[in-house]
């Protein structure tokens, strides 16, 4: 679930672009405002292509070489979120994309999104070795332990006849 900060800004960042859609056209005209978000959104789409061909080749050169490539993915990835923020109609998200994508405050946004991210992985809840999806003692045994639970003691009946057609029954050479 998404902190309050976030479900916030997820909240109000279509009433700010509509503001700032509204203010510009008001100041440089209708035309005009459309003309920047069509040259915005095609910006995007370049860089998100730019940048998603540079990660392709990030992992595989990763995996030609046995390396983690994790900083050139972290930032292709950023250039990516970036780009499509700028591809989002709208002067807010442009803002914020221009602030992703750009090399001289993309350091700055790396560093803010791992503090961020380990904050919140400090205050999510530690899971229980081995996923802990059932309770303690439930599932197979040690071999040697002894049974837990009653035990009943009986024999196996199949219904089935065997694959090799004798019906159970004892072959006679």
């Amino acid at each position: 679930m998404p902190s309050r900060p976030v479900l916030a800004a997820i909240l109000l960042l279509p009433v700010a672009e509509v503001l700032a859609v509204a203010g510009a056209a008001h100041l440089i005209g209708g035309w005009w405002t459309f003309a920047l978000l069509l040259a915005s959104a095609a910006l995007g789409g370049w860089i998100v292509r730019r940048a998603g061909r540079r990660a392709w080749r990030a992992l595989q050169d990763a995996a030609r070489t046995g390396t983690v490539p994790d900083r050139e993915v972290g930032d292709a990835a950023l250039v990516m979120t970036g780009g499509l923020l700028l591809l989002t109609p709208g002067f807010v998200s442009d803002v914020l994309g221009a602030l992703v994508v750009l090399p001289l405050t993309r350091p700055l946004v790396r560093r803010a999104f791992l503090s961020w991210a380990s904050r919140r992985a400090a205050t999510l809840p530690r899971p229980a070795p081995f996923g802990g999806a059932f309770p303690p003692g439930f599932g197979p045994s040690a071999p040697g332990d002894a049974p837990r639970g009653p035990v009943v003691r009986g024999e196996v009946v199949r219904d089935d006849p065997p694959p090799d057609g004798t019906n159970g029954l004892p072959v006679r050479p």
